[in-house]
């Protein structure tokens, strides 16, 4: 494990940020603070994800002194817009057959609070995926219900095993926690 000097909160419940965290070797605690992740109408779609991280960080200054707090947000975004999580079945087989056969970007920022204040790096990658048939979307929803991921879909699952001709960027922005900048972020609190 790599030591830190100050104890580690982890402020997701995403399994996948709690996975590549702990494979990074960091020990850590998990503390969610609810956050309204609405946003002003008028920032442009690649700030929103660094928006709503800062506004997840700042929910614990003052609350854990002496603690550092790591806060994450990932979008995706096609055209312009912003594909959130999906509502049901339908919008995740709209937002699906959105990104099939072209590319999108998805923009995962991350914030570290610590005594000295809040530091906040987003990453971008680009996903090209390639034309997805009905039942390949329809398959995927059925087998992997992604209705807790950006996009309405996971680059680990089968959708991105099968479906996704080549990424420019890092894996692990798409997944959801760039463990690269994590680490940079990290590493002036290592002991």
């Amino acid at each position: 494990m790599i030591h830190l000097k100050s104890p580690l909160i982890l402020a997701s419940n995403s399994p996948r940020r709690k996975q590549l965290l702990h494979d990074a070797g960091f020990e850590f605690t998990i503390e969610v603070i609810p956050t309204d992740e609405s946003y002003p109408a008028d920032l442009a779609a690649e700030a929103v994800a660094g928006y709503i991280s800062r506004e997840k960080a700042e929910q614990f200054r003052g609350i854990r002194p002496g603690s550092l707090v790591l806060t994450a947000d990932t979008v995706v975004i096609a055209d312009h817009h912003i594909l959130g999580k999906p509502a049901d079945v339908a919008d995740a087989r709209r937002m699906i057959g959105m990104l099939s056969g072209r590319s999108h970007k998805v923009v995962t920022a991350v914030s570290l609070l610590s005594d000295e204040g809040i530091e906040t790096v987003a990453d971008v990658a680009e996903v090209y995926f390639r034309d997805l048939e009905d039942w390949e979307i329809n398959h995927y929803i059925e087998q992997y219900k992604p209705f807790d991921k950006a996009g309405s879909y996971g680059i680990q699952e089968w959708i991105g095993m099968v479906g996704i001709d080549r990424i420019e960027g890092s894996f692990y922005t798409i997944m959801g926690l760039p463990v690269q900048v994590v680490y940079q972020l990290l590493k002036p609190h290592f002991r």
